[in-house]
């Protein structure tokens, strides 16, 4: 990584008040961040980019980590986190910044193997309960586009799986990977075939660091997905299913 640019002190100011960044990172998205089995450290694309933006800044890094994204956006919102990594959504727009997306999800529905289901279409159909992780970006997502069936909120994805394995719901939403993830753990259940929504994980700030931290920010997210930064985060850590986002010219 070549050496950057010195970053304005007002800006630097902006993103770490304290003289320490403080990065949200959620657990929750195991594409996005893990614990290190050896260490018990968070790892991944989010926590290399969140110390890669602090380097830029010349400051040192606090990790605040979560297990749901809820949490993890409300600290940003709050003020409790300096910059977070979020999906991109109209509901969770109040209070934050977001950046243009670095890496693009697929958001997929699991079913029983006994399940009629074949199709995502087929899913909002009245009688039919749908397990989702409370405030997760597909629970959003859905609460804005199901009609008929029925949304189920339960504290994570963990207790969304639970749910369809003991009969609860008919189907579970989640990240692609993590419910093939689930079908592969123990038969049982299968992943319908295709999408229901692409999720973009973008970066975030909260509202009150103003638009030139915002713009900074993106910058930042541009330049990351242009030199292979992302895409080698995504391939030293394993990750698969994710794809580095389109380059944007706005935030």
């Amino acid at each position: 990584m070549n050496q950057p640019q010195p970053v304005a002190p007002a800006l630097v100011s902006a993103f770490a008040p304290g003289g320490m960044l403080r990065a949200s990172i959620n657990l929750g998205n195991p594409i996005l961040a893990n614990k290190d089995a050896a260490t018990g450290e968070p790892v991944g694309v989010s926590v290399d980019l969140a110390r890669e933006f602090a380097r830029r800044l010349g400051v040192g890094i606090e990790l605040v980590v979560f297990e749901k994204a809820a949490a993890s956006v409300d600290a940003v919102r709050n003020e409790k986190a300096d910059i977070g990594f979020f999906a991109i959504d109209p509901a969770r727009s109040e209070g934050l910044l977001f950046t243009a997306p670095y890496v693009l999800i697929e958001g997929s529905y699991l079913v029983r193997e006994s399940s009629e289901l074949t199709d995502n279409a087929q899913v909002d159909r009245a009688g039919h309960r749908i397990s989702v992780g409370a405030g997760s970006a597909y629970d959003l997502f859905l609460t804005r586009e199901i009609e008929q069936a029925e949304i189920v909120r339960l504290q994570g994805a963990a207790a969304a799986l639970a749910a369809l394995r003991s009969g609860a719901v008919e189907v579970a939403a989640g990240i692609r990977q993590l419910l093939e993830a689930e079908a592969r753990r123990e038969p049982g259940v299968r992943v319908l075939p295709g999408r229901f929504m692409v999720i973009q994980q973008a970066m975030g700030t909260p509202a009150s660091r103003g638009v030139e931290a915002q713009a900074l920010l993106s910058a930042f997210v541009e330049e990351m997905k242009a030199s292979g930064f992302v895409a080698d985060a995504l391939e030293r850590h394993r990750i698969e299913g994710a794809i580095v986002a389109p380059g944007s010219t706005g935030p």
